[in-house]
């Protein structure tokens, strides 16, 4: 009873979850899987989640269009969800943060889908969403760094940020450069899943005095993985773009010795 005292604003969003969880898998199970807007696969073990995140926020989705808002408003209420979060962290109110987080998260899968539906998308806008991502981010792990300012998984923290910026960064410096560097274990939406479902286990450990000492090492060691198959997911991403960004290098080269050669042949 303790427990649900102090879960309470997340029964909501948890029952919505497990519910639809539980009628999207008995449609899978007889063969009544949802339709994908998208044949485009992930190819890693979130993929069967994401389908299923995707369809649960579909009633949202078309409330939105109804209501006739753009992408930015919610590029912007997913920024003010992700800001909530970290404070809701720093203030051990971590059920409540758990779901703004999810909530960030749905609010980004949607922007992008109302932008490519409607023939929305525009630079400005990507660039507001890019930014307005990464600053989340930031705000979330914040929150984690004041929650466990005094614990040696502060650590986690730091690591956990260090690989989320990274990824994000190495693929937009490729863009930059003009090549496409994506894919990965750990992008935005496994980061959020996995996050948030530390949070909310810790939340659960938290809510009663007997088992407290087990909540802080389960979101230490969610962050740890975060942190880890981030940085991984980068560095992959790093290595892919320096090969590809090489060979280029290396053909253009190698069409300029030629042209050189052309050249001095022809005098």
């Amino acid at each position: 009873m303790e427990r649900v005292v102090v879960l309470a604003p997340a029964l909501v969003p948890a029952a919505y979850f497990i519910i639809g969880f539980a009628i999207y898998v008995g449609l899978c199970a007889i063969g009544k899987r949802p339709p994908r807007n998208s044949n485009k696969d992930r190819g890693n073990a979130f993929d069967f989640l994401i389908h299923f995140f995707i369809w649960l926020i579909s009633p949202v989705e078309r409330s939105i269009v109804a209501l006739k808002l753009t992408p930015n408003h919610l590029t912007l209420a997913a920024l003010a969800c992700c800001a909530g979060s970290g404070l809701a962290i720093a203030t051990k109110h971590l059920a409540s943060a758990a779901w703004l987080y999810v909530a960030a998260g749905g609010l980004d899968v949607l922007d992008g889908r109302l932008a490519r539906s409607k023939n929305l998308s525009s630079r400005s806008g990507a660039l507001l969403d890019s930014v307005s991502d990464r600053w989340g981010e930031i705000f979330v792990f914040s929150g984690f760094a004041w929650f466990l300012r005094d614990s040696p998984w502060l650590l986690a923290v730091l690591l956990a940020m260090a690989g989320s910026l990274m990824v994000s960064y190495t693929r937009a410096r490729g863009e930059g450069l003009g090549i496409t560097l994506s894919g990965g274990v750990m992008q935005r939406a496994e980061r959020v899943c996995l996050v948030s479902i530390g949070t909310l286990v810790t939340a659960w450990f938290d809510a009663v005095k007997a088992t407290a000492d087990f909540g802080i090492p389960v979101i230490g060691v969610a962050l740890v993985l975060t942190g880890v198959l981030a940085s991984g997911t980068a560095m992959g991403r790093w290595i892919r773009g320096y090969k590809m960004l090489a060979a280029e290098d290396a053909r253009n080269a190698g069409r300029q010795a030629k042209s050189t050669e052309k050249s001095l042949s022809e005098t």
